[in-house]
């Protein structure tokens, strides 16, 4: 059979031409068509985690079978913001979050759902003020650690893709100390794992909270799970 190959942006510019018509065997999928391309073109392999598929204008999974005359594409980052590979859906950071970023990472075209939870500071703490708060982490440790409880969370909902981000530093009012998204076919797992990650999160994650008091005092919570039992946590 025959299929035609649309390219754009960095792939037009790797294969050198904005289309392809390419033989194929009965029975290729898009992933396997997409693999004799990387073979014959491997500039474009490093791009295989980031991409969409696409199918006569649709997006697709690539374990679509091609038909006859399809026409399909390959889509790299569009431009309101890179896909993030594998490695970095997981990791501790000294800069602000960015919970747009983590929502379109963890998107598939099979995806009916996307929960994103952000943890916010707040200006207080069970009544008492709070000026800001200071984060530390074992980040070594801890990036594991949230890669595994995300794979904790897969065995127990059909979810899909999942990023977990924590800020570390001092962080003011309102700023985003935590970020989790998780991308499912339905919603109500894509919400009962999120919330699970968050508790999860707080047992287990090497990662400590300085609160520091609006009157200039300060405490270590040390460990997010018994604060979590407080009051008002």
């Amino acid at each position: 059979m025959k299929v035609r190959v649309r390219l754009f942006a960095l792939h037009r510019d790797i294969v050198g031409t904005p289309e392809l018509e390419l033989e194929a065997p009965a029975g290729t999928t898009l992933g396997e068509l997409w693999q004799r391309l990387c073979a014959q073109y491997p500039a474009l392999a490093p791009a295989t985690r980031s991409i969409l598929y696409a199918r006569n204008e649709a997006y697709a999974d690539p374990a679509t079978v091609l038909q006859d005359g399809d026409e399909v594409a390959f889509i790299p980052p569009v431009s309101g913001g890179a896909a993030l590979p594998e490695e970095e859906l997981f990791a501790i950071r000294s800069e602000p979050l960015d919970e747009t970023a983590l929502r379109r990472a963890v998107h598939t075209p099979q995806d009916g759902a996307v929960v994103v939870f952000s943890g916010v500071v707040r200006n207080n703490f069970a009544g008492r003020a709070t000026d800001h708060l200071e984060y530390e982490a074992y980040a070594s440790m801890a990036v594991p650690v949230l890669r595994a409880l995300a794979e904790e969370a897969r065995a127990r909902w059909p979810i899909g893709r999942v990023a977990i981000h924590h800020r570390i530093g001092r962080l003011q009012i309102g700023e985003t100390a935590v970020v989790v998204a998780v991308a499912a076919p339905h919603r109500r797992a894509a919400f009962e794992a999120a919330a699970y990650l968050m508790d999860r999160i707080k047992e287990v994650a090497p990662i400590w909270k300085r609160e520091v008091w609006a009157d200039g005092s300060a405490e270590w919570v040390g460990s997010e799970h018994e604060r979590s039992r407080r009051p008002d946590a």
